[in-house]
């Protein structure tokens, strides 16, 4: 299992878990579905990763590039840490070990 596959696969869990606490703190269907959604979306990603399917990783990437970018001006509208800012620097991270998995840093991945 590499790296790549388990930031993807966190940040899935973590983004079903934030759409569900928010839907129950704020009855925010939205939040719901957007969560919902792309945590699957990002599970599917680690479990293609797990296949050896090389699209997997940039899927994943692509994704958690979107949701960051969305928590940001979620961030910027309503400047509370919780969930935005815990969501921005958690992405991040797993952006971060995406990229290097992809341009080679890590050999035991798929993008050897």
């Amino acid at each position: 299992m590499s790296l790549g596959m388990i930031a993807t696969l966190l940040y899935g869990v973590l983004a079903i878990v934030g759409g569900i606490v928010g839907y129950k703190k704020a009855q925010s269907k939205i939040s719901l579905i957007a969560g919902v959604s792309s945590g699957i979306l990002l599970l599917v990603a680690a479990l293609g990763q797990a296949q050896g399917w090389e699209w997997a990783l940039i899927f994943a990437l692509v994704i958690s590039v979107v949701l960051v970018l969305a928590f940001v001006g979620r961030y910027v509208k309503t400047r509370k840490f919780m969930p935005s800012g815990l969501m921005v620097i958690l992405g991040m991270v797993a952006i971060a070990v995406m990229v290097y998995q992809i341009i080679g840093g890590f050999n035991t991945g798929l993008m050897v």
